[in-house]
Parts: C-alpha cells; structure tokens; sequence
C-alpha cells in the first residue's frame, strides 16, 4: 500500500508542476485581464444576481432550481473537509506561507470561476427536472468533440463521487473517532458504523434527484457555514493578540522566507495552490456542473455567482481555518496532516466539549460535500448515458464509495484525489481558453443591457453565429422584451 501511495503522490506532483500549475496561472492572468478584472469590478453585481428570480414556466412552476439553489449546491460540494482538513494540510506541509497562495490563486480563479460557469450555461441542455450541464456539455456543443467530453466526464465521475465523496467521509469517521476518544481496539468497529450510517443517509437523498439534493443542500450550507464562522471568530477573538502576528507570518513566509518547517518556496506555492483549488474548485470544472442546473434569464448571471462562491469558500470558510490553527501558534514541525490540526486548535482553546461541536459542524460540511459531489457525478454520467440502470448503477456505487471512504487510508485517498483533480483540471482549462471568447461577448451583451436599465435577458439570436446553443429561446418567441438600437434583444 505505501508503494502505491508513493507512486500516485510523485505521478501527482509530476502533472501539477509541469502541467497544470502553468497553465492554471497563465489562463487565470489572461481571463482576469481579458475581462477587466470582472472577478472584482462586478462584485455588487454577483450579490444582486444571487436573489434574483427563477424564470417559470407557463404553468407558474419553477423551470429548474433557482439560482440561490445552484449557489448552494456548489457550495455544498465546495465547502467541506477542504475546508478544514485541506487547509489543515497546507498549513501542515508549506507553513502559513501556503495560505497567502490559496488567497491569490481563489482572487486569479475568481475569473476562470466566471468563465467556465457562464459556458456551463450557455451550452446547457434540457432534461426532466430542469436543465443540466457542465464542461462535458460545452465540450460537445460548444468544442464539437464528443470524445472531450466523454474523458472529461469520466474523470469527473473518478474525482467527485468516488475520490472527493470518500475523503470526506474518511474525514467524518477520523473526527467521530478522536472525537469519542475509542481506543484503536474499537476503533474499526465506529469506522464500519460511521460508513453504513453515512452510505444509508446518502442514499436516502440522492435516489429523490436533484431537487431533493438541491432542497437539503439550501437548508444546511447556510446553517453550517454561520456556525463555523462563528466558531471561528470565538477562538480568534480570544486570541486576538496573536492576530498582526499572524498575518506577518502570512505574507513573511509565503515566499519561502524563515519557513518554521523548513518548507522550500516550490512547496509552498504547490500546496497553497492545490489545497486552494480542492477547496474552491476554481477552473476545475466542477461548479459549472450546478450552474447549469440554474434556470436564470442571462449566462453571466449563474457566471457571476458561481464566482462569488469562491469567494465565500476561500475567504470566509478557509481563512477561518487559518485563523484558527495560526493564532493557536502550533508547533508546525510536528504537525499532522488534516483534520487534527484543526481539531487541537479548537480543543485546546475551547476545551473536550468543543469536539462534540466541531463533530456536528464537521459531518454537516462533509455530508453536504457528498451530495454536491454526488450531484456533479450524475451530471456527468447523463452525458455518457440516459438509460435508467446506468444511473441505477452509478447511484449504487457512489454510495458504496461512501462506506469504503469512512474505513481506507486517508494518506492514500489525499494522494488520488489530488492526482485526479490534476487532469480533470487540466482537460476543463484547455476547453475554457479555446471557448472564452464567447463569454466576452457575453460579458458585453449583459453590460449593454445593464447601461440601459434593463434586467438582462439572453436569446440565441444575440449570438447567431454559435451553434450548438440549444437552451435559450429566439427573440421572436419571448415576450415582454424590448429591442434596442442594434436589433438585438434588449
């Protein structure tokens, strides 16, 4: 087992450094300067998208889930063990320095977040229950290749509901074990329970479909990511004379200066980025999956939201980690990776009683990160196949990875995730370069009806010469629309 681990932790590391790292840097330069900096100059604009209303159909049902919907949705898959394992583990392995470089990459990632969310959207497709789509979807329609998709969705499938889903059940059943204080006698027994309780309350959610997931992702991200914060903010307010410390250490140590674990700047940089990108998942291609589900009246819309969803993840939810962990000022030298360090932050500052706290806290971030991934796997797996025993299948599997997440290796599925968050990565940021500049003239459609007062609203006749649009309704067949000066939609 130690071999295989070795071998996927150097194949990983390989494709990070000489592949996807460049490339995520570069493409995330150019769409931040291609776009005017939209990840911060249309700030107050992803705010008022989050609330707008669904568009219905003519029968006044909603036509998919709201855009607040797929927000949580996202959010559920984006904001768990990363969260507080991941961000346990960069500080672990490249000291505070790494956190500075989960800051910059989620500020560089805002703008992928917005462009490949906005194709998510545009190259969407009708089903069933709303809409659905993805990197997969924009691939086919939008890139014309079918064999692009089909890999993309594989990995997808490999990264999200199997790999990521099991993570976050290793991390729940590690916290119930330290929380409950077993001895290791016993210790197997509660990871075997854990599985066979997480793998029941899964599947209870994910055979109702995506509005059931969509129903509980709304009511406990929210609920979930206040109390965190709030904890959060206790332990650092009653360590508040630790705070100039801390964020010196930040910005001292990011470049690889005076690193207390002795951290060279590549490993730094590396594991602030990967750590970064597993928890908000900017570029990835993973969120796009939820923001097509959203039925709303302009691409840009579901783009700018999903892009504050980053935001919300890295810094509110991950810099509280930080937070937590530096002010604490732990020995780094002989820290463990994942979820402990964390844990003794809390423990230590709050006392026993804070594990039973953090355990709930913990197990609500990462069952909502299961049904999110879930979510992404069977979009995915619709792009590959419809047929009702393939998603049966899928359905079957994705719950069974919950149970042997909750009793495997921890070191091992870290290694895998990472690795197949490597090429799922890699894949989704080629597709997004080639097919960015339709989101630019998107960015103008939306601008120029914003300038004229006007809530924007998108049909295909604005963009005439894009084929394989499918989802958004000529001008002549929607009603209450105003033209404008151009003759296009307004």
């Amino acid at each position: 087992m130690d071999g295989l681990n070795d071998f996927v932790l150097a194949a990983g590391d390989s494709l990070w450094t000489w592949a996807v790292l460049p490339i995520l840097v570069l493409l995330g330069l150019y769409f931040t300067i291609r776009s005017g900096v939209v990840q911060f100059r249309w700030l107050p604009e992803m705010i008022r998208t989050l609330t707008n209303k669904t568009p219905q159909n003519p029968d006044g049902s909603p036509q998919s889930v709201s855009a607040f919907q797929a927000f949580t949705i996202s959010a559920a898959s984006r904001v768990g063990v990363g969260n507080i394992a991941g961000v346990g583990t960069a500080i672990a392995i490249g000291g505070p320095g790494a956190v500075f470089w989960m800051w910059t990459m989620a500020f560089i990632g805002g703008a992928s977040s917005f462009v490949e969310s906005t194709l998510g959207q545009l190259f969407k497709v009708k089903d069933p229950s709303g809409f659905r789509g993805g990197p997969a979807y924009y691939m086919l329609h939008g890139l014309r290749s079918r064999w692009m998709g089909t890999v993309f969705a594989g990995i997808l499938i490999a990264c999200f509901p199997f790999a990521f889903s099991s993570l976050q059940a290793n991390t729940i059943s590690a916290t119930l074990v330290s929380g409950m204080g077993v001895s290791s006698g016993t210790a197997t027994t509660v990871t075997v329970v854990v599985g066979i309780v997480l793998a029941v309350l899964t599947a209870l959610v994910v055979f109702g479909g995506v509005r059931r997931i969509a129903s509980v992702t709304q009511a406990v991200v929210p609920a979930m990511a206040l109390s965190y914060l709030l904890l959060g903010l206790v332990i650092v307010f009653m360590h508040i004379d630790q705070l100039p410390a801390v964020f010196a250490s930040i910005y001292t140590q990011a470049f690889g200066f005076n690193e207390v674990v002795g951290a060279a700047f590549g490993m730094i940089l590396m594991t602030g980025i990967k750590r970064g990108m597993f928890s908000n998942e900017a570029g990835l291609g993973s969120a796009p999956n939820a923001g097509a589900s959203a039925a709303v009246t302009h691409p840009v819309k579901q783009g700018l939201v999903q892009t504050l969803g980053v935001y919300f993840d890295t810094f509110l939810i991950c810099s509280i980690t930080a937070f937590i962990i530096l002010v604490t000022a732990p020995d780094l030298a002989t820290a463990t990776r994942g979820i402990g360090l964390t844990q003794d932050a809390i423990v230590g500052t709050l006392g026993p009683w804070s594990n039973v706290l953090l355990s709930v806290i913990i197990f609500l971030l990462a069952f909502s990160s299961i049904l999110g991934n879930y979510y992404y796997g069977e979009s995915n797996i619709e792009f590959i196949s419809t047929r009702p025993r393939v998603l049966f299948g899928y359905r079957v599997l994705a719950v069974a990875a919950i149970f042997v997440g909750a009793i495997a290796s921890a070191d091992l599925i870290w290694n895998t995730a990472d690795a197949i968050m490597g090429l799922m990565a890699l894949v989704n940021l080629v597709a997004i370069g080639l097919l960015s500049g339709l989101v630019f003239r998107l960015m103008k459609d939306y601008a120029r009806q914003r300038s004229a007062g006007r809530d924007p609203v998108f049909t295909r006749d604005v963009m005439p010469d894009v084929a394989g649009i499918t989802c958004w309704e000529d001008e002549q067949s929607v009603t209450g629309r105003i033209p404008v000066a151009d003759g296009r939609a307004g």
